[in-house]
């Protein structure tokens, strides 16, 4: 095993003091002026492209990442996915070494080839006071991942709600939620609202209606009410009728909500949110019923019950 992979086995056993002996056999070979081909390359890259760096940066240690820096490892340096050490500190939320690079001048919109930049990570897994961090540091919230996601569409799909609320109170938060930096025609085209009805997160919704986020924003396959519709999500189907969402919308298929849960769905929370549309359905019938001379009850009445199936 040649010195470069003894560093990086050491680093993965979180072995300081071998780290320490590496480090200061590179020292002594800088300070003796010898040849490249006799110093130990502290940015050596394993066949994955992980140097030392990463992985004292993924495994979290603080002293090794100083050790490693203090040796001249190149904070940004990338791996076979173009990963930097940042985005693995940012991934498993640890705040010392993130603040540790982010000293040592780590980039903080440098986005791996996935598109991701570390608040991406951050935010995906709900580590809070790294995402702010970042955020400090000027990272760019609207940015999108290959994926066309930014990183408070990222929170809102995985339910990491505190940093919903820090990306919402962020400057950046009307071209959040506007997708200033998103095209619509896009066929992954997707908004914070519509991830998390899909997935049911029902207190990020709040904070979304809240910010002022349009309720009625429709990408390729309807509004956030089709989602939840589809989904199974039937209180969050409920708190989108109350924020005023539109029933009658159809999706480029020519769906309504409605019809989306009449065609593909059978389970149990199917029947609930049938009854809860149809509710709404008849509510926005009542102006016609009674310009027409009809009273609510005939809502439930066979001339117009076919309207509401």
């Amino acid at each position: 095993m040649g010195r470069e992979q003894e560093m990086i086995q050491a680093v993965k056993n979180g072995d300081v003091p071998g780290v320490q002996k590496l480090v200061a056999k590179v020292k002594a070979s800088k300070s003796k002026l010898l040849g490249s081909a006799k110093r130990l390359n502290v940015n050596y890259q394993d066949a994955d492209g992980f140097s030392a760096l990463h992985h004292a940066a993924l495994g979290g240690s603080l002293e090794l990442i100083s050790l490693l820096l203090e040796a001249q490892a190149t904070v940004d340096i990338k791996d076979s996915n173009g990963m930097r050490p940042l985005h693995y500190a940012a991934w498993q939320g640890r705040v010392e070494p993130v603040r540790v690079l982010l000293r040592a001048s780590a980039t903080v919109n440098m986005a791996s080839l996935d598109g991701q930049i570390p608040l991406h990570l951050s935010a995906q897994y709900g580590h809070y006071e790294v995402s702010e961090m970042l955020l400090q540091h000027q990272s760019n919230p609207c940015l999108i991942n290959k994926a066309k996601k930014t990183p408070l569409d990222l929170a809102c799909e995985f339910g990491r709600l505190k940093v919903a609320q820090l990306l919402l109170n962020s400057h950046m938060c009307v071209a959040l939620l506007e997708g200033q930096s998103k095209d619509s025609s896009d066929p992954n085209y997707t908004t914070p609202l519509h991830l998390a009805a899909k997935n049911g997160h029902k207190e990020i919704i709040r904070q979304l209606l809240k910010a002022g986020i349009e309720i009625n924003k429709q990408t390729k396959t309807g509004t956030a009410l089709h989602e939840a519709a589809l989904y199974g999500k039937t209180e969050v189907v409920r708190l989108l009728l109350e924020g005023g969402v539109d029933v009658n919308i159809r999706n480029t298929y020519n769906q309504t909500a409605l019809d989306i849960v009449n065609q593909f769905t059978t389970s149990h929370a199917s029947k609930d949110i049938k009854q809860l549309l149809r509710g709404e359905l008849a509510l926005g019938l009542m102006p016609q019923l009674c310009s027409m001379g009809g009273w609510y009850h005939s809502i439930l009445a066979s001339p117009w019950r076919g309207l509401l199936t």
